[in-house]
């Protein structure tokens, strides 16, 4: 039993353990939810500033690095080539509104081109094969192929704290969607 001195400054999670989301911590939900998807929205930046959303196949590297293929002249790419950070977000779009979960992350990014770094991303991307996946060999994404290995180095994932509507979320009291940050 807690008493107050103890509960004063503590967090709830500290006091009652994770914050739980659908019966579950939010660090399982949001490795579900990344085991579950196959494409991630890269939110990159041009120069000046600009926003650029764009939606990839994605292959993750426990839950800490995300790879991808794409060519260098499309408008992320060159985003990232100026303005190397960006921002990711992993969801199923098709849940029903107000059920939506998705997996928030902060990231740096690079056009791999060394070799030993292209080989080892093709051990992860494109992840597991199904219908309509194949494998990638390092001159599929080196030149003169049209296209390159990219990977995103999470800095911090976070996910909204669950709540029912109205109500506050149980961690922080705040009756509005907020993001807390997950360990993965």
């Amino acid at each position: 039993m807690w008493t107050d001195a103890e509960l004063e400054g503590a967090t709830l999670t500290q006091i009652h353990g994770p914050v739980s989301g659908g019966g579950h911590d939010l660090a399982t939900t949001g490795r579900a939810i990344i085991d579950a998807a196959n494409y991630v929205v890269l939110g990159t930046a041009d120069a000046s500033g600009r926003p650029w959303a764009s939606p990839v196949y994605f292959a993750a590297d426990r839950y800490a690095a995300f790879y991808w293929i794409s060519s260098p002249d499309v408008t992320h790419s060159r985003n990232l080539a100026v303005r190397p950070e960006l921002s990711l977000v992993v969801f199923d779009s098709q849940v029903a509104p107000g059920e939506g979960e998705a997996v928030y992350m902060s990231a740096t990014a690079a056009l791999l081109d060394g070799e030993d770094d292209v080989r080892y991303g093709l051990t992860v991307y494109p992840g597991a094969t199904g219908p309509g996946v194949r494998q990638f060999a390092v001159e599929d994404v080196s030149p003169p192929s049209p296209y390159r290995l990219y990977r995103a180095t999470v800095v911090e994932h976070s996910m909204l704290c669950p709540r029912e509507t109205g109500q506050p979320c149980v961690e922080h009291g705040f009756r509005y969607d907020h993001r807390t940050t997950i360990v993965l």
